[in-house]
């Protein structure tokens, strides 16, 4: 909370200066390096469109977005994905190390899933980074921001992160707002559909794996199979809000072009969310549910037991909701707005989830700098 609050100060003390200032001028406020240099004329490599400094604005922060989401989904595909890295053998017959067994309880396809959201992620920001190049502009790198340490369990790299995927506090309340007629831009607010707070979502040493427990309700022991829960409800706590923040950036942008790119990749973002919806839901219904972790003390409950519609897991997509005033409902990507959807309330969505804990000033500096921009820039005509 330290880290957000901070955030959040730095953002106001810069609001008041780039509502009288270029956006250009709030970009250059941070080093080069990370940022870029002024920007030029943007001659186009890709066509002869003429690129806006409000759209590159927007695409430096969803190159930001992009690289952060590239790097924790690459500590779920080291851990939990197919063809990262090569299986562990355990005591139960299968060639998948047992938090790959765990995921796998939730759908069988459930690892090979993780790796491909990973390549989808990485594609997104390797190919918004070389478009920023192709019109001129500095592409977004954090490499220098690459520094906190990861799991030490079997299977990962032991690379040095931008985020930290083990003392997360994972807002589930979007799987109670997806089941709702209510829409947040217009006020409502939603509760935790399960309180998931200071919890790791990958096992952080071999510990964490256990030992095979033919007494729990599935292959594998409840430790693992509430990690795997975690990361469930994260991959969709991830990826609607990644769904949203392009929804809210396409309405800023001038450039045809640029707007292709944010409905095509925001289009991705979607299809991510609707498979993690159905796949967090699974973990809260039989076979797998209810069952408690003794280690950490999570229960997960049968959410089918009682049925509760505003938690049913099987009400995978939208429901319609209130949308505009005296029309009907609708089913729609909510949020839609910067102030529920932008770039600064994903910025600090993300802070606020633990994410960058351990992360420097000057990283978080660099986020603000970068979201501040994004949500200033104007549709041009």
């Amino acid at each position: 909370m330290k880290q957000l609050t901070e955030f959040l100060e730095r953002a106001a003390d810069r609001r008041s200066f780039l509502k009288n200032s270029m956006v250009a001028g709030a970009v250059a406020t941070v080093g080069a390096g990370i940022l870029g240099h002024a920007l030029p004329a943007f001659a186009s490599e890709t066509s002869n469109a003429a690129i806006t400094k409000g759209d590159i604005a927007i695409l430096r922060f969803l190159a930001a977005a992009e690289l952060i989401e590239s790097d924790l989904w690459t500590q779920y595909a080291e851990l939990g994905g197919i063809g990262k890295n090569p299986p562990i053998e355990v005591d139960m017959g299968q060639t998948l190390n047992p938090y790959q067994v765990a995921l796998s309880n939730l759908d069988p396809d459930g690892p090979q899933y993780i790796a491909s959201n990973t390549l989808d992620e990485e594609s997104h920001a390797k190919f918004i980074n070389a478009y920023l190049e192709s019109k001129g502009a500095e592409p977004v790198d954090l490499s220098m921001f690459r520094k906190l340490p990861g799991s030490t369990a079997t299977g990962s790299s032991g690379k040095l992160r931008i985020t930290n995927l083990m003392n997360l506090n994972v807002d589930t309340s979007w799987f109670v707002r997806y089941r709702s007629t209510t829409n947040p831009d217009l006020g409502a607010t939603f509760p935790q559909a399960i309180t998931l707070n200071g919890v790791t979502a990958i096992p952080r040493t071999d510990a964490d794996y256990g030992t095979p427990d033919p007494s729990f309700n599935v292959p594998g022991n409840a430790q693992i199979q509430a990690i795997a829960n975690i990361a469930a409800f994260h991959f969709g706590a991830i990826e609607q809000g990644g769904s949203s923040l392009y929804a809210a950036m396409s309405q800023k942008v001038t450039s045809p072009e640029v707007l292709e790119i944010t409905l095509g990749i925001g289009g991705d973002e979607i299809a991510h969310f609707l498979e993690w919806v159905d796949f967090s839901g699974n973990g809260v219904q039989a076979p797998v549910a209810p069952f408690t972790d003794s280690v950490s003390g999570l229960t997960f409950p049968n959410f089918f037991s009682p049925l509760n519609p505003r938690i049913q897991p099987s009400l995978i997509f939208p429901v319609p909701c209130e949308f505009r005033s005296n029309l009907p409902h609708v089913a729609i990507i909510r949020p839609l707005t910067d102030a529920v959807g932008g770039a600064m309330a994903a910025a600090a969505g993300l802070t606020a989830s633990g994410l960058f804990i351990g992360q420097s000033a000057e990283f978080f500096d660099t986020l603000n700098t970068l979201a501040e921009a994004a949500d200033a820039a104007q549709r041009g005509v």
